[in-house]
């Protein structure tokens, strides 16, 4: 596509963007105020079933309880390009106070997965008005369950999304606060982290504080074994590869004069890859063994584990980075580093090529508490046009892509 067609459908599509902003604004807000939690998008999935069926597309039949799928058609054969938003909230009360704040007391979208969904459907309405200049077909995703593990992600897959639909690539994209709106984020590569829980058991032979030694302590055992699993991360994991092991949670005894017979911890590991993943687990279990064998007490450790290393594709994302600075202008397309939140958009990314990026919510003014997770999360809702007119744009310029340009 030459430079003068890129930039008249950019200009095309920001202006279709901008038209639809009201409409997917009112959406943002409505389903803001009616937050629903993983499994539980019963209304949220009403909402967009709907939306489709205005724009004159069926969504697919339900591969989940909630969620939904739908295909665009375009006017010819081709590539089929994949677009996923989440769509659950967090079980977290509200502390904004505006005319759309959570109406569900322990439950608000502090995540930005109600932007997300918003901006999807603003781009489904721009593509579904350009259905029949669409030498392809787009799969809009909007997935259940993404802050719960183990996610809505695998689910869909296993339900059989990718034995229906081939697509070429998978797209998505996450708002975040540290970004500024009118932005955009990418990483090629492991951009963001394995999330594996922890759980600690430490069992000894409680007793009396004044005569340890006739104990076997499990408070002991349990501080050293907190200073082994550091000495992965320093000493097992190489210098180069982020490795991250928190303790975050000890529960034990409950007086100053007694030994407990039990001590319960918890924590978190991250990694950016899968092969050390697989090497920290192997070690932990090894090193809560041998300490609490040395100490005298039973320890062992349950790891549970969360969602892959997200890995973008770094093909496919070099030429998301051109889509983007096509759309948005090269100034406003930046690099990120890798970050050690996790994903299930990782799922999808081992079965098909895709990338996801970050999408800037933030403005120069924002609070700090202005984060994701936080009860006073507050995007800029200009980034709701932004991020539809994106995703539309981006999705043309995979199906040239796809289709043999190279550009």
């Amino acid at each position: 596509m030459t430079p003068d067609r890129t930039s008249g459908l950019s200009m095309r599509i920001r202006e279709q963007a901008e038209a639809v902003f009201p409409v997917i604004q009112a959406i943002r807000r409505d389903i803001h105020a009616h937050p629903e939690l993983s499994y539980e998008e019963f209304r949220t999935s009403a909402i967009i079933h709907e939306y489709f069926k205005a724009l004159g597309i069926e969504p697919e039949p339900q591969f989940l309880e909630t969620g939904v799928v739908a295909l665009l058609q375009g006017r010819a054969e081709g590539p089929l390009i994949a677009l996923r938003a989440d769509i659950d909230a967090l079980p977290l009360s509200e502390e904004n106070a505006c005319a759309y704040s959570s109406q569900h007391p322990g439950t608000m979208h502090a995540c930005g997965h109600d932007m997300h969904t918003a901006m999807l459907l603003g781009a489904a309405s721009i593509l579904a008005g350009m259905r029949d200049e669409l030498s392809g077909s787009v799969l809009f995703i909007f997935q259940p369950a993404e802050e719960k593990a183990p996610g809505g992600a695998r689910p869909l897959i296993e339900a059989g999304l990718f034995k229906r639909f081939n697509p070429s690539a998978v797209i998505g994209q996450h708002c975040f606060p540290n970004v500024p709106s009118g932005k955009v984020a990418l990483c090629r590569g492991s951009f963001m982290a394995a999330a594996d829980e922890l759980y600690f058991t430490v069992s000894g032979q409680g007793g009396h504080a004044s005569a340890p030694h006739k104990a076997s302590d499990p408070v002991l055992a349990a501080a050293h074994i907190i200073t082994a699993a550091q000495h992965l991360v320093s000493r097992v994991a190489p210098p180069h590869e982020p490795a991250v092991v928190s303790i975050s949670s000890i529960q034990g005894g409950h007086a100053p004069n007694v030994i407990p017979s039990k001590v319960v911890m918890s924590g978190t590991m991250r990694t950016m890859n899968e092969d050390l993943r697989r090497l920290l687990h192997e070690k932990l279990h090894e090193t809560v063994r041998h300490v609490g064998e040395g100490l005298g007490v039973e320890a062992e450790v349950e790891i549970r584990q969360g969602y892959p290393v997200l890995y973008n594709d770094p093909e496919i994302t070099r030429h998301a980075a051109i889509a983007c600075s096509e759309y948005l202008g090269r100034e406003n397309v930046i690099d990120s580093e890798p970050l050690m939140t996790a994903e299930d958009f990782a799922y999808y990314l081992q079965e098909k090529p895709g990338t996801f990026w970050q999408i800037g919510t933030g403005l120069p003014e924002q609070d700090r508490s202005n984060m994701l997770h936080s009860p006073t999360f507050d995007p800029d809702e200009n980034a709701l046009s932004t991020g539809a007119g994106l995703l539309a744009y981006s999705a043309i310029r995979f199906m040239d892509y796809f289709a043999g340009e190279k550009g």
